[in-house]
């Protein structure tokens, strides 16, 4: 990258940051324990241009690259990481589908409102039967004239409730056949189509999770999204990029337990001197930042070939896996340097602590990425 495209970066990061520190660090707390998805918010994020960052503006989005991507996500989740998801989620599956795979009509329809956040958007893969066999899926469209029919459930969907148009992967084929799934775009508002359970989660509790439930849905062809059979293939792919959202959320979830940890080390006295200077927790905070600078790293190698529109499913797994993996450590770490006071809600740290665990499950967990990579480097 020139000097011109990182001073960008740093301004764009500058910006996301003077957001999140005005807008949302006054309510995390309440947030959290009351598990309010705060809606009004990410119209404001629409407003500021993050609701569609890589979205091109003729669309209604930003028209940035992943750096800048994940520059935003990284300071949104340094300062509460579900609403970094919450964000991601928007940004890489919901509207990154519409994108990737819609028509020209189908991206003019829907894109210029959720990319300026006018309206929230979800993504369907995932069931209460199939987590990371999503191949297996029961939920099924069955073509009717003009029309299918869609009927089935969808388990642990960001923005299920409060979502006005989701991106759902049906079955269309038989069971285990190949090329057997196809996706579709719903609108809230559809006759059969409701939320179901919303989740009482152990973190990440501001972003809202739920099931999405059809009862005979009927939705035009004209909804479909690319080719019949090709839903799994397109999700599978979605997720690639989903993966950098992840990881960038994890970077910031880490960095930000970080910083709360290092300046509470450095403030905390005990024997007449900082706790930092104890070789033991002046080791834990080097491993830590360490950590933050070799996920940073890999974000951005997976990053620079999303921009260039090179194969990345290898780097983004890898990405995805090391940065998810380090931020539970980091999190961890910084409770044990707070320590009775990391145990309470006064303070910063248990947060993160609850929050970073989803980094390791969502959008595929580590042991999928550990398969992924394997079969990249074993082929």
């Amino acid at each position: 990258m020139n000097t011109e495209t990182i001073n960008n970066i740093k301004m764009i990061a500058e910006t996301a940051k003077e957001f999140a520190e005005k807008n949302i660090r006054p309510n995390i707390m309440e947030w959290d324990e009351s598990q309010t998805f705060p809606k009004e918010l990410f119209h404001q994020l629409g407003d500021m241009g993050f609701m569609g960052i890589v979205i091109p503006e003729e669309y209604g989005g930003s028209g940035l690259g992943y750096h800048e991507y994940v520059a935003i996500l990284d300071e949104i989740s340094q300062v509460d990481p579900s609403i970094g998801l919450s964000v991601a989620a928007h940004n890489s599956l919901c509207t990154n589908h519409i994108y990737e795979f819609g028509n020209e009509e189908q991206r003019n329809k829907w894109l210029p409102q959720l990319a300026t956040g006018k309206v929230i958007g979800a993504w369907g893969l995932t069931e209460h039967n199939t987590g990371s066999d999503s191949g297996g899926m029961s939920t099924t469209a069955v073509k009717d004239g003009d029309e299918w029919i869609i009927n089935g459930a969808k388990n642990f969907i960001t923005h299920a409730i409060s979502g006005d148009i989701a991106v759902v992967m049906t079955r269309t084929g038989e069971i285990g056949a190949k090329n057997n799934s196809t996706a579709f775009v719903l609108e809230k508002g559809m006759a059969g189509f409701t939320s179901g359970k919303k989740e009482n989660k152990l973190g990440m509790r501001a972003s809202e999770t739920a099931e999405l439930i059809f009862d005979n849905v009927r939705v035009s062809d004209a909804n479909r999204l690319g080719e019949v059979g090709e839903g799994f293939k397109q999700a599978m792919k979605i997720l690639d990029g989903g993966r950098i959202s992840i990881a960038a959320l994890s970077l910031g979830t880490a960095r930000g337990a970080y910083k709360a940890a290092l300046k509470y080390a450095k403030e905390r006295k005990q024997f007449g001197k900082s706790i930092s200077e104890f070789q033991a927790i002046n080791f834990m905070l080097a491993d830590m930042a360490t950590e933050i600078d070799a996920a940073e790293l890999l974000i951005q190698r997976a990053s620079t070939l999303k921009n260039a529109k090179q194969k990345m499913t290898k780097e983004g797994a890898m990405a995805k896996l090391y940065a998810s993996e380090a931020c539970v450590r980091i999190s961890n770490n910084a409770v044990q340097i707070f320590g009775g006071y990391g145990y309470t809600k006064d303070f910063p740290a248990e947060k993160y602590y609850r929050d970073s665990k989803l980094c390791t499950i969502g959008e595929g967990t580590s042991e999928i990425q550990r398969m992924v990579i394997g079969r990249d480097i074993t082929k």
